[in-house]
């Protein structure tokens, strides 16, 4: 049986949403599963294979979130889910994971997307018009794409 080596990821937040890049130039074969609570992908690079768990702060979005394979990464932006019975607050995370100890091995800051709390106005969201353009891929359950022999 092949080695599996951690996939490298990186993130940053807004108030009403996560940016999660998997660090991985062509990947093939993806299998990405998000639901409320965590985040599966399997994929292939270079010949090796890699995996993704990981286990969120709090709950998500998964059904408004979008995902891209790109030439160098796989990127997503991942909705928050707001708190029960009020629409207004969103908030930042301390942190993307559950598991603090896992988040020091597992993830990185996203330092290029970065924004503090209290500068978020003035930077606004995500770009998302570029790097994720027409061909968004929804989540809606478990996505894989193998390659067809």
């Amino acid at each position: 049986m092949a080695k599996v080596n951690t996939a490298p990821i990186k993130w940053a937040q807004r108030s009403d949403s996560l940016y999660i890049t998997i660090a991985l130039q062509d990947v093939k074969e993806e299998s990405i599963d998000l639901s409320d609570s965590e985040l599966k992908f399997k994929g292939k690079s270079n010949d090796k294979e890699y995996e993704v768990n990981i286990e969120f702060f709090k709950s998500v979005d998964a059904k408004d979130s979008t995902y891209k394979v790109l030439p160098r990464s796989v990127q997503m932006c991942v909705m928050k889910n707001k708190p029960e019975g009020d629409d207004e607050t969103e908030e930042f995370w301390p942190r993307l994971l559950k598991d603090k100890a896992l988040e020091k091995n597992q993830v990185k800051i996203d330092w290029d997307r970065y924004v503090d709390e209290d500068e978020e106005e003035e930077a606004g969201g995500f770009d998302m018009s570029g790097e994720f353009g027409l061909r968004l891929r929804f989540f809606k359950g478990r996505h894989s794409r193998k390659k067809k022999t």
